[in-house]
Parts: structure tokens; sequence; C-alpha cells
């Protein structure tokens, strides 16, 4: 069950210039969504933080629980996809998650996928109470978290089963009423070569890299090798990336939004292989990644909020990734 993702905004700042006040943001958000809808997105996606995380915003900033707001962002839409890239692993039994992506597909009619990793932000992980294991503990709660997903969503029409794993363990629990297209997809986020890329051959219906071209197709040739030892159709999984996407009327307008990412913190290897500048360079490097075999685009930035620049990206980029999956 491939992932429904081709062009993907990915909302990961809710602090905006022209929204300040609390009662202003969900509607800002819906705005958002609506013009993804109107402007050839698939789909929105939400980090799962409590806080702001470095490199996008100091802490303090706004931040909301992934799946409510995803939810209510359901609610109000029609044809958008929706998930948390990624849900942590650490932050909720994997049941209960499984339990809470069931609800907004129900909410949504059945326009939601379920995202897992392995969680990364240790200081989060302290001052919410969360427990950090060390990295490898992560993988081993991951893989098991997978294993109980997929006994949620495609459980019969009575309990999901039993699991007893060594972090966590499901008894016979409900999960009624089921996903409604009888199954939910599920994306693995993280480009690790050892564990993630093989959970993803193993487990996952979509993946999603970070990373230029090169970077990109030295990846999707990890995955295949893994899908090949896994027994697993190498074209079942949906494969994306997230790049960094501004559309400028000129070429000197793109230099200036690098060198202000570089100032922002953003790594050099980021702003590199970000997607900015006039249309046509845009698409062109596009237009690369999806010959490489790269499926869908998650599309990040400082204007996310821009309502102007959605519809802009969505122009460009729709054309080129919109038939990059059979949804």
């Amino acid at each position: 069950m491939r992932v429904p993702i081709t062009l993907d905004l990915h909302v990961g700042n809710f602090t905006y210039p022209d929204t300040t006040e609390p009662d202003e943001i969900f509607e800002k958000l819906v705005a958002m969504a609506t013009t993804c809808e109107a402007s050839g997105f698939s789909s929105m996606s939400l980090m799962d933080h409590l806080h702001q995380i470095p490199g996008v915003g100091t802490p303090e900033k706004w931040m909301f629980e992934g799946s409510t707001m995803l939810a209510a962002l359901a609610a109000r839409t029609e044809t958008l996809t929706f998930g948390l890239l990624v849900g942590s692993v650490t932050y909720r039994n994997p049941a209960l998650a499984a339990k809470i992506t069931t609800t907004v597909d129900i909410i949504s009619k059945g326009r939601v996928w379920h995202g897992l990793g392995a969680g990364w932000f240790e200081a989060e992980h302290n001052a919410y109470g969360f427990d950090f294991p060390p990295l490898k503990t992560r993988f081993e709660m991951l893989e098991e978290a997978l294993q109980i997903s997929k006994l949620m969503f495609r459980g019969d029409a009575g309990t999901s089963g039993s699991f007893a794993g060594q972090h966590f363990r499901i008894d016979e629990p409900y999960n009624n009423p089921k996903p409604i297209r009888g199954d939910i997809p599920i994306l693995i986020g993280g480009s690790g070569e050892k564990k993630t890329l093989r959970l993803v051959a193993q487990y996952g219906d979509g993946c999603n890299f970070f990373g230029d071209v090169d970077q990109c197709t030295h990846l999707l040739g990890v995955l295949r090798e893994h899908c090949d030892r896994q027994g697993r159709d190498f074209d079942e999984i949906t494969k994306t990336a997230m790049a960094r996407v501004i559309v400028t009327d000129t070429e000197a307008q793109a230099q200036q939004w690098r060198e202000r990412l570089l100032e922002m913190g953003t790594p050099q290897a980021l702003v590199d292989s970000a997607l900015i500048g006039p249309e046509s360079v845009v698409i062109e490097k596009a237009e690369a990644l999806r010959a490489v075999g790269i499926e869908g685009l998650t599309v990040v930035g400082p204007l996310a909020h821009d309502l102007e620049q959605l519809k802009r990206v969505g122009g460009v980029l729709g054309p080129v990734f919109g038939d990059a999956a059979n949804l």
C-alpha cells in the first residue's frame, strides 16, 4: 500500500509574521492547507515535536501536538493526505499511536498515512519527561512498533491479535472501526543505511530522504539492496525526499535567499541541495530528482506560510511529481 505523497507541504514552523495571536493560527493553517489543495499539492505533513527544534527557531516558539492538528485540518479539507513526518516511537505507545492515526483516517475518510521514526531530540525528551534510550534501543523499539502498527491496521473485525516484544506488547486490543481502506500506509523516516533502510524494506510503504541527487541515488541503491535481501518488491515503496523550495523571479533573489538560509544556521549541504531559483531552475532540479527515482517531494522552507508562494510552488512542481505514484 503505497504512501500517497507526490508533492507535500511539510510544516515545521508555526510562528508567522502575519499571525500574532493564538486564536488566529488555526485558521492560518487551514488557509495554507486549502491553498495547497487547490494548487497541486497532494499532502500536508507536520513535525512530531513538542517545542521548536534547533535550526528552525528557539524553544519558546509556537508548537502543537501533531496528530491533534492533523485531525483538525483533515476535517477542513477534501483531498489532501496527512501524516506526521515522522512520529517518534519514544513519545507514544505504538498501539495508541496506531489508534490515533486510525481516528484521523476516519475523520479524513481515508486520507492519512502513518509516519514513524526512532526519535532524536534528547533535550525535548528531557523537558517533557520521556526516556531517551540509546540509539540501538530506539531502533529495537521502532521495529516492534512497526509490527504492532501493522497488526492494529490490518487486524480482523475483532481484535488485532497479540504481540510480545522486549519493549512493547499488545494482548488482543480492538482497533474498531478499521481504517477506511482496510489498511494505512506506513512511512519510515530517516536515511540510515544499515538499520533504517532495512526497516523500510521489511515493513515500510514509503521513505523520506535528505540530500542532493547524488545522495538520493546512493540511498535508493542501498534500499534496493535491502529489498533484494528481504525479497521485497522495490517498486512497492514510495520514495520521497525533503528539500527547501523557494521560487524566485531572478537568480539574484535566489542568491539572497541562499545567503539568508546560511545566516539562519542552515547547513551548507542543505542549502546546496535546495530548490531555489526562478521557475526553470527549480523545475530542472526537481526533474533531476525524479530522474533518479524520487517519486514525491516534501517541501520545507521559510515561506511555507506565504499563500502566494504556495500557489507558485504548487504550479511549478505539481506537474513534475503529479504522476509519480499510483495513488
